[in-house]
């Protein structure tokens, strides 16, 4: 019988770089990653099947009924899912799939995986974030703001997960799971990687 694939999950505050971290896993090692859904609007450049599945609200909430999602939550006026079928071929298959979701879906993912690992990538500063998201030039104040205040309720449950990684640099956060995917023995203990930013709260 074939091995069954891992689950990694990605978490962070909005504007820290997980999809990048996330689709440098993909090319360097072969990972799966699963794609959203979602009801929020398209940025300029996105495509429909490749950074997300775009929903109405009526279609999501239908996937909702017929267990379409293995979990789904709203984030910042927007609903987002993970659609269950894509993730169970994968895992069966033996392919490692990483999940790219926020706080509360990754709890539910826990719930049925237990086996999975989660990670929260984080700013080295609030004031960082603020800086990545008015630097995508994709959001109006009203919504950063509202990431922001999302981010400070984020914050409350950061040393629930495995491993909390700063990404300060992209090549230095990816490095960290260079060292992790090979299983090479780290010069620091994960006390150490697990630093909880009071700054978030400030």
């Amino acid at each position: 019988m074939e091995k069954r694939g891992s689950l990694l999950v990605i978490s962070g505050f909005s504007g820290v770089g997980k999809g990048t971290v996330a689709k440098k896993l993909v090319e360097k090692y072969g990972y799966s990653l699963s794609i959203s859904a979602t009801t929020r609007q398209p940025r300029e450049g996105e495509v429909d099947g490749r950074e997300y599945f775009f929903k109405t609200v009526d279609d999501f909430k239908n996937l909702i009924d017929y267990n379409g999602f293995i979990e789904y939550a709203r984030y910042v006026d927007n609903y987002y899912g993970t659609p269950r079928k894509f993730v169970e071929d994968e895992l069966a298959a033996g392919h490692n799939v990483i999940l790219e979701i926020e706080v509360q879906g990754a709890f539910n993912i826990k719930k049925q995986y237990e086996d999975a690992l989660l990670i929260f990538i984080t700013a080295p500063s609030a004031a960082a974030i603020k800086e990545r998201l008015v630097g995508r030039g994709t959001e109006s104040e009203e919504v950063i703001n509202k990431r922001l205040n999302r981010a400070k309720e984020e914050s409350e449950d950061m040393d629930k997960y495995d491993y909390i990684v700063i990404n300060d640099q992209v090549e230095d956060c990816a490095a960290f799971f260079t060292i992790w995917h090979n299983n090479l023995q780290m010069a620091f203990t994960i006390s150490i990687i697990k630093i909880f930013p009071i700054w978030v709260r400030e």
